[in-house]
């Protein structure tokens, strides 16, 4: 869940490692030749893109936001995937799996060609075969405590052992070097150089989700040994791409992996461009101008006073329209996190009065100027999954006379000896400042409550959620896998540390209520889809009675490409898997 440089130095960057684009450069180096492939497709370029925040750890197991995982998801591979097209869980490093008639055992058999990149972690620095074995020391990582470890609860409460094994790295950190810490976790095993197999406790119905997440990415023993907390940029995965180069806050330069995998439907070798460069323009009319001048080939996230401009110069019932526009509801929602445990938001008077305040209407149509799906009156699942009617989620929408009366009942009548407190927002744009503003003027006009604006970089507002070391702050849910259960997992109460003090990941509001878990826990154990579903709608509606959060409004996605950038469709999750992408000049 999430997110600075100046202009010049990105492009100086940039142009070390220029590529093809659709803009109107005559430059003939190598980067900038394309070569056929079947299927009328073009082998070459270099795909250039802009996201608005710096990484903040590329290692799988510390992966908690969107930027460092649309670059790791394009290094690191899990045994699944997600299909780009219909967000289908895919295999990915798997050539196939089964899974016994009681759900509980899962077996996969692993692709017999995969390796990974070439590294000067291995011997001769040529990257080794992927077998088992990595599979079983990925997995077991997941389930040894760390700090940086954000991913336990893919496996602990789920695999058999699990928690055991977690909670005995955690009373004693040398457990894993002990005869016993060496078995490792008693529900993996290896069962020969090429099949894997998982036991569950109980049947799971997000089992295979979770195997495509990020924190199920696959890395080897070297990489971990040789790198360390390096791996925070220093990269070892199965992956189409590799890291070529980093430039802190600048560029990262992502570069073929030439002995990938993967191939499409034609027998093409993948991936096809020669490498992705990532620039970190925080100044989103900077990012437009760069992407109208032909230097970026992709633009997520539009001024919205350019609008209206965009939707006339990307029609493409015209001749001479100029790039494409790709809109889609999103896996996405923007919401104001309320800390339950601090003095203030603990009182769900308080977190009532606030959400009854806030005129969503107002801020979608006049400070979006439009830009969004639809406004947050339900819950915090946005209104894109099938079988899943958020309809039937009673949220909040704006009611002044409510307002007021559950701020009084709280003890601040008409906002009277209401304490002082900031809303943290991290610096992505203008978008979120005016919000932000709009929000502070809501409060003071509604409730008479006057509230500080803190704009911090994204790793320090990270630093803030994770600490519990705020009042409010600006976020946003975006699924990493396609399901109402993405939306909800943060909130289960069993993920809550039992000291206050410290680190609470995912839980960031510091939420609770075992009525709530107990729903959750019955989604987890359905047996079908529909079962599921009904369990976790049960589940949101009893969290959004409790109001531990302020849903503002629900994504749509504005995507920009230049007319030359082939097989790269959009979908709600906004998840990218460049592997197929290729640019065809002649379009």
């Amino acid at each position: 869940m999430k997110k600075l440089i100046a202009i010049t130095f990105s492009l100086l960057t940039l142009m070390t490692f220029t590529g093809c684009t659709s803009g109107d450069s005559e430059n003939n180096s190598e980067e900038n030749t394309l070569t056929p492939a079947k299927g009328n497709k073009y082998y070459g370029g270099v795909f250039r893109v802009n996201e608005s925040e710096y990484i903040k750890n590329l290692y799988p197991l510390s992966i908690i936001d969107i930027y460092s995982y649309r670059i790791a998801s394009q290094i690191y591979e899990g045994l699944f995937k997600f299909d780009q097209q219909t967000l289908q869980v895919t295999p990915s490093l798997v050539e196939s799996y089964a899974k016994s008639d009681d759900q509980l055992v899962y077996t996969f058999k692993l692709k017999d060609n995969v390796y990974f990149h070439d590294d000067k972690c291995f011997e001769g620095g040529k990257g080794k075969k992927l077998t088992a074995q990595d599979i079983f020391y990925s997995f077991n990582l997941i389930c040894t405590y760390n700090k940086n470890n954000q991913y336990a609860h893919l496996f602990t409460d789920i695999v058999v052992g699990a928690t055991e094994y977690y909670n005995a790295t955690k009373e004693d950190v040398s457990f894993v070097k002990t005869p016993k810490g060496l078995e490792g976790v008693s529900g993996f095993k290896v069962v020969d150089e090429h099949t894997f197999e998982v036991t569950l406790i109980k049947p799971n119905s997000m089992f295979l989700y979770n195997l495509a997440r990020p924190g199920a990415f696959i890395f080897p023993e070297e990489a971990r040994e040789f790198y360390g907390e390096d791996m925070r940029t220093k990269c070892v995965g199965t992956g189409p791409f590799q890291i070529a180069s980093v430039d802190e806050d600048i560029s990262i330069i992502l570069s073929k992996n030439e002995n990938y995998h993967g191939t499409d439907q034609f027998g093409n070798k993948l991936p096809f461009l020669k490498a992705i460069v990532v620039s970190f323009i925080k100044d989103k009319k900077i990012e437009f101008l760069e992407f109208k001048k032909g230097e970026l080939d992709m633009m997520y996230r539009i001024p919205t006073e350019d609008i209206i401009d965009i939707l006339t110069e990307s029609d493409e019932s015209s001749e001479n329209y100029k790039y494409r526009l790709q809109r889609v509801p999103e896996m996405s929602t923007q919401f104001l996190a309320l800390n339950n445990q601090s003095k203030v938001f603990s009182d769900i008077n308080v977190r009532k009065a606030f959400n009854y305040a806030i005129d969503r209407q107002r801020i979608l149509e006049y400070i979006l100027n439009g830009e969004g799906y639809m406004e947050g009156y339900n819950g915090i699942t946005p209104p894109v999954f099938k079988n899943y009617d958020i309809g039937e989620i009673r949220g909040y929408s704006m009611n002044i006379d409510s307002a007021k009366y559950y701020l009084a009942k709280a003890g601040y009548p008409n906002g009277k000896g209401f304490p002082k407190i900031t809303l943290d927002l991290n610096t992505e744009g203008e978008q979120y400042s005016n919000v932000a503003l709009e929000v502070k003027k809501q409060l003071k006009d509604k409730l008479n409550i006057n509230i500080e604006l803190k704009f911090s970089p994204f790793a320090q507002i990270a630093e803030k959620s994770i600490m519990g070391r705020y009042d409010f702050l600006r976020l946003a849910c975006i699924a990493d896998y396609p399901s109402p259960e993405n939306y909800l997992w943060a909130y289960y109460s069993k993920t809550l540390p039992e000291n206050p003090n410290e680190k609470s990941w995912p839980n960031l509001i510091r939420y609770k209520n075992p009525k709530f878990d107990v729903e959750y826990e019955k989604a987890l154990a359905a047996t079908t889809q529909d079962e599921a579903l009904k369990y976790f709608m049960k589940a949101e509606q009893i969290l959004m009675a409790d109001a531990p959060f302020i849903v503002l409004w629900y994504d749509e996605g504005y995507r920009l490409i230049q007319r030359s950038v082939q097989d790269f469709p959009n979908n709600a999750m906004q998840y990218r898997d460049f592997s197929a992408v290729y640019f065809d000049k002649t379009n």
